[in-house]
């Protein structure tokens, strides 16, 4: 099998409030899941791909983040930003050499799921488990007050992510916080981000808060289509202590 050159960026800034006591003395993503910190897991799987390019965009705590022949970057307002800030911390990784993945460091995902990534070129991949809601009922007595709409088009687009839904028929899937950005557009994408309009709100946040769902939104709506890439489970995320009772999934 082909492997492609790729860089990944982890974003790992978070506090992980939701996570507490478990966060009050390590970043989210060194909680462990069956044994080992969330984001061993992730290097882990991206060493049996051969992936050595591998980055990490830290904030909280972030001296407890040490991993031999990972670069780190790291986002000062850690605590005042969100996800796509913190994402840009590392804008100069957006060079065009090579393909850009980006994973959400709370997320543990089998080898069917980065698999699925890899092999997929289009111009900007995101992850849509299509099982989702066998998942977010074992999590909670209420899936559609935690989960967000999820649309795709005629031609197979997602046209829409990241909103409020009314009932299931919103959702087609759900967005797993894993994207790859294609060589050739990633410079556009960076540009696309620093030319925004930074005194407005995107979806109520200011700039700096800008939901990821809000940016790949707007990516879709003006300048690039999202190509959804369909898996059925194999990962987990880990927003809540109870959620560390799931790592079982991980494992046929």
């Amino acid at each position: 099998m082909k492997r492609h050159n790729m860089k990944v960026i982890i974003l790992a800034a978070g506090q992980g409030t939701r996570l507490r006591p478990l966060t009050n003395d390590k970043p989210k993503c060194m909680v462990e899941l069956n044994g080992k910190p969330l984001i061993k897991h992730q290097l882990d799987l991206f060493s049996q791909f051969g992936i050595k390019d591998i980055n990490i965009v830290t904030g909280y705590l972030e001296d407890k983040i040490d991993f031999q022949s990972v670069k780190k970057f790291y986002n000062p307002k850690f605590d005042s930003t969100n996800m796509v800030s913190t994402l840009f911390c590392a804008s100069e990784l957006f060079d065009g050499v090579d393909d850009i993945l980006i994973s959400y460091g709370d997320i543990v995902y089998k080898d069917s799921v980065l698999n699925a990534i890899e092999q997929s070129n289009a111009q900007i991949n995101v992850v849509v488990d299509k099982n989702w809601r066998e998942y977010w009922e074992a999590r909670m007595e209420d899936p559609l007050s935690d989960v967000e709409t999820l649309k795709i088009d005629n031609n197979g687009y997602i046209k829409e992510l990241g909103k409020k839904p009314n009932s299931y028929n919103d959702i087609e899937g759900q967005y797993i916080g894993l994207i790859k950005i294609r060589k050739d557009v990633v410079k556009q994408v960076k540009d696309y981000y620093q030319n925004l309009d930074k005194n407005i709100l995107y979806d109520g946040k200011n700039y700096n808060n800008m939901y990821m769902t809000s940016f790949l939104q707007m990516i879709s709506d003006n300048i690039i289509p999202l190509t959804p890439v369909f898996i059925t489970s194999g990962w987990i995320e880990v927003d809540e202590p109870s959620d560390l009772n799931f790592g079982y999934l991980l494992n046929n």
